[in-house]
């Protein structure tokens, strides 16, 4: 194992624009001496005064002492040319996102920095393979991919290329642990892990949002209410930039041979042409001008509570009606497990937990008509919202009586169209499905694939845990089923997963 570069080892910064200053600030902040360097007049200087206010913030909160703050914005030197760079023992570049453009900047520098000084690209998605080739010294060079803001983003993707020495990628792992961040390894392969496995929770909105099943407020209140993520999917688009999301994805997929798997929205691309950029444009998938009126969810209206309720098994949907059915002074039947996998009926309606099917699909074969879906939670007992579907031939008294009991329960109910798999669970089981798929791919470890996308991405937990509470059978059955409806390739199962329920083993996570 490589060990960490010492705190007199200078570091030099190419590029002072948001990414390269936050990472300044943090190799400073580490007792680095920094020499910052930017092509555009001025911006090493601006860089540099943002960072020192931003110590001075920190000293004003406490969080680090005045002479500290003092001691770290005195290490941070502009560098004006790129030979005042040559005495760096590390040297990150952080410049636009461009293979040529990265590859002229390294030939440059290999010719002016020291043979031991190590050489880190901060690219988010191109190949460190291909940045590397220009070197005459490959070797040498490792992606240190940081997140946004690098202050507070405690994530690194320490990414090796196929040249890549050991090393190398050892001591700037050790390297960014000493700088109070965690690092994960991942191989050079398109997306790295973060940029890879997050693709689903776009790409899978984009496709309900084009298939109807609800709109932008209410979906994305599915995500936060009953999946436990911070933004839903468009909020978040609109953050990032439609443009940025977009090309990511067109990156991704272009990377990966156009698989359908990572296949672009026609929806975002649109949007894209228009100028409707999110946030920084002023209109995305919501109005962003000072006095616009946000969407709200839909949320069905209330409804009577069922004269008859019964609970079947102990599933966690099913403990957690009838625990908050109890809470609330309700009678219900329990009953044991129900042979065709019910999880409660009321007034005529079956309730099951969906598979992937759509619920008329399931209806017709089950030869049940009054079927009602329910999308996955995250928990259950603490979710506010559930999403729900409901097979075309289900009674309408039916319908509303399902309504009725999970709102006797306490959940706001959304209704979706009936599309397959609804809306978190589709979107988990994909998740999961690429990162099983990141894992047997030889990119990362199944412990850096959920460390990654819990600390990069803020998810409530690691896809393949998530998984593995969901149950590896049922994400199979999910993806299998959802593959059988669409007859696309983009929901086939990883092999990797298939052999862990074959096998009925675990990730280990």
């Amino acid at each position: 194992m490589g060990q960490a570069l010492a705190s007199d080892t200078p570091v030099a910064i190419v590029g002072a624009g948001a990414m390269g200053s936050g990472i300044a600030q943090v190799a400073a902040a580490a007792g680095h001496r920094v020499l910052l360097y930017d092509a555009s007049s001025g911006a090493v200087e601006q860089a540099i005064a943002r960072i020192g206010a931003s110590f001075d913030r920190l000293a004003e909160k406490g969080r680090i002492d005045a002479g500290a703050a003092q001691a770290a914005r005195a290490r941070l030197i502009p560098a004006a040319r790129l030979d005042e760079l040559a005495a760096s023992g590390l040297l990150i570049e952080a410049i636009v996102e461009d293979l040529v453009a990265k590859q002229q900047l390294f030939r440059t520098l290999e010719a002016i920095v020291s043979p031991a000084c190590l050489l880190a690209t901060n690219t988010s998605s191109i190949s460190v393979t291909a940045i590397a080739a220009a070197l005459s010294a490959p070797g040498r060079l490792a992606g240190m991919h940081f997140f946004n803001p690098v202050p507070q983003m405690t994530l690194v993707e320490v990414i090796s290329g196929l040249a890549t020495e050991a090393l190398v990628a050892d001591t700037l792992h050790a390297t960014a642990l000493a700088w109070g961040k965690s690092p994960v390894r991942a191989r050079s392969t398109p997306g790295f892990i973060v940029n890879r496995v997050a693709r689903p929770y776009y790409g899978e909105a984009l496709r309900l949002l084009n298939e109807g099943a609800a709109d932008c407020a209410t979906l994305d209140a599915v995500f936060r209410n009953a999946g436990g993520f911070r933004m839903g999917p468009f909020e978040l688009m609109d953050l990032i930039g439609l443009d940025v999301n977009l090309a990511v994805s067109r990156s991704v997929w272009s990377a990966f041979f156009n698989d359908p798997r990572y296949a672009p929205s026609p929806i975002q691309q649109e949007m894209v042409a228009a100028g409707f950029l999110g946030r920084k444009s002023g209109r995305g998938f919501y109005p962003h001008a000072p006095a616009a009126t946000m969407p709200q969810a839909g949320n069905l209206e209330p409804q009577p509570i069922p004269c008859s309720l019964h609970i079947f098994g102990n599933c966690p949907l099913a403990s957690a009606l009838s625990e908050r059915l109890q809470v609330r002074g309700l009678t219900f039947q329990h009953a044991p497990a129900s042979p065709d996998g019910r999880l409660a009926e009321a007034g005529g309606a079956a309730i099951y937990l969906t598979d992937g099917r759509s619920a008329s699909e399931r209806g017709a074969r089950s030869g049940v008509a009054n079927t009602v879906l329910v999308d996955l939670a995250l928990d259950y007992g603490s979710a506010t919202r559930l999403a729900i579907a409901t097979a075309e031939q289900c009674h309408a008294a039916a319908a509303t009586a399902a309504v009725g009991l999970l709102q006797a329960a306490g959940f706001t109910v959304s209704r979706l169209a009936d599309v397959p798999g609804l809306a978190l669970m589709r979107t988990v089981c994909m998740l999961a499905n690429e990162a099983a798929d990141a894992v047997y791919q030889n990119v990362c470890t199944a412990a850096a694939v959920d460390q990654a996308m819990r600390l990069g991405t803020n998810y409530p937990l690691g896809p393949l845990a998530w998984g593995e509470r969901i149950g590896l059978p049922l994400v199979h059955s999910v993806l299998t089923n959802l593959a059988t409806s669409y007859g696309e390739d983009r929901y086939r199962a990883s092999p990797l997963l298939a052999r862990k329920v074959f096998s009925g083993k675990k990730f280990h996570v």
